[in-house]
């Protein structure tokens, strides 16, 4: 009854049994056993040539510590190691670089992401990744970056600092138009390109210093960029870090599983809003939080006392997230009855019949499918009218930013600069009667 096998089975002859079939089996094992025997020998000879030939390889390789002047000049610290501020030794110019040391030994998944992006990515408002060293003696990984004096972060930082001392430097309107195309362009490059950074906040937009390219966006930090026809493993899957969630989309938040372009584009919608108060947006006291679970109570309780609960219309597809039962659970949507970003933008004098606030609308909009693209934003009448972006964002002036301090070795800045960082933004924010929730 051939007819009710499959396909496979019916091809698969029907095994012979005997005398003859024993020794063929017996064969067959002994022919197995003398390609292991085989296999084992010519692999260690590879192994005694691997040893022998990575050895000289060593001895010539070029080495970190031989080629740039970096002691003493650490300006970074955080999750995925530390970077310095180096010169050449031999003086072949006085540039100045970056060099990204990676944490542990080895290679990580993330460094060997970010450094295969690296290398293929080619823009001007992307970082360029000079060169890759492995040091054979420890197995450390650095990588060397042109240097950017400056970040949001800090800038942010500079101006925020300024108004809690009551003496408010405003962000120039340029400077904020110039900043945001740029990061724009620079995102539309990686989403043509089929890459998504998932991870865009202040302080992975770099801003050069002074020199050829004075005023220029990198957009920086590709550990936790993903092509798009790479499985896209949910953030929430990831190993438990430390991330920040304040720039984390809504349907981040609801457990989206198929997520799109658009987490970028709300990220770069907080980083706008923040440029033009000075404060962050959707900030909330549990920042930093070690967790694998996708729902943050809180966030989201910032994100709808900012912009309002949505409404069905608005967000049809709500209703679809992983995370929505949990979200009618702990929510009630007359609590936000009387929030809306329109008033929250009036609040820092930003009027709602204004191209700045119709762009920001555009890029906050809580249905991803309705968010505004990268390529649609760089064309939005806010970029057409005066002040006209420019290439420096500091548009010729002299930049009154300070240049990054080195660190003490042992010195946990980014912890330290995020705890100065919060409760500057606690006592402005109590101030303006905007209490932290």
């Amino acid at each position: 009854m051939l007819l009710n096998r499959s396909p496979r089975e019916q091809k698969r002859p029907t095994q012979k049994s005997g005398p003859l079939a024993s020794r063929a089996l017996m064969r067959t094992r002994r022919e197995r056993e003398t390609r292991v025997v085989v296999f084992l020998i010519l692999s260690s000879l590879w192994v005694n040539m691997d040893y022998d030939f990575k050895t000289k390889l060593a001895a010539e390789r070029e080495r970190v510590e031989d080629l740039f002047e970096y002691e003493g000049c650490k300006v970074g610290r955080g999750t995925y190691g530390h970077v310095y501020k180096a010169k050449r030794k031999d003086r072949k110019d006085e540039k100045e670089y970056a060099l990204k040391q990676i944490e542990g030994t080895g290679i990580s998944m993330s460094a060997c992401r970010e450094i295969a992006l690296l290398r293929e990515l080619k823009h001007s408002n992307v970082i360029a990744l000079q060169k890759v060293f492995l040091s054979h003696s420890d197995r450390k990984v650095w990588l060397l970056f042109d240097y950017a004096e400056h970040d949001l972060w800090h800038i942010i930082k500079f101006h925020r600092a300024s108004k809690a001392n009551k003496k408010p430097v405003q962000l120039p309107r340029g400077m904020v138009k110039s900043l945001l195309y740029q990061i724009l362009d620079g995102i539309h490059y990686l989403h043509a390109n089929w890459v998504l950074h998932r991870d865009l906040k202040p302080a992975n937009i770099l801003v050069m210093g002074e020199g050829p390219e004075r005023g220029r966006v990198k957009i920086a930090d590709m550990g936790f960029a993903r092509l798009f026809n790479s499985p896209l493993k949910p953030l929430a899957d990831l190993d438990p870090v430390v991330v920040t969630f304040w720039y984390r989309a809504p349907e981040l938040l609801l457990g989206a599983r198929h997520y799109t372009k658009a987490i970028d584009i709300w990220a770069i919608g907080c980083i706008f809003a923040e440029l033009l108060t000075s404060e962050p947006i959707f900030h909330c006291r549990q920042e930093d939080i070690k967790t694998s679970n996708p729902f943050h109570h809180d966030q989201l309780d910032r994100i709808f006392s900012v912009m309002g609960f949505p409404a069905d219309k608005d967000w049809e597809d709500i209703r679809k997230m992983p995370e929505y039962p949990t979200l009618q659970k702990d929510f009630r949507r007359t609590t936000y009855a009387n929030s809306s970003l329109i008033k929250y933008m009036e609040k820092h004098k930003v009027k709602p019949d204004s191209k700045v606030f119709l762009l920001l609308q555009k890029l906050l909009t809580m249905d991803p499918t309705k968010r505004i693209t990268s390529e649609q934003a760089l064309q939005d009448l806010y970029f057409l009218e005066e002040p006209l972006p420019t290439t420096d964002v500091f548009a010729g002036c002299q930049i009154p930013y300070p240049k990054r301090e080195f660190l003490n070795e042992d010195e946990p800045e980014e912890k330290t600069e995020k705890v100065i960082y919060f409760q500057i933004t606690c006592t402005s924010l109590t101030k303006a009667g905007n209490p932290l929730k």
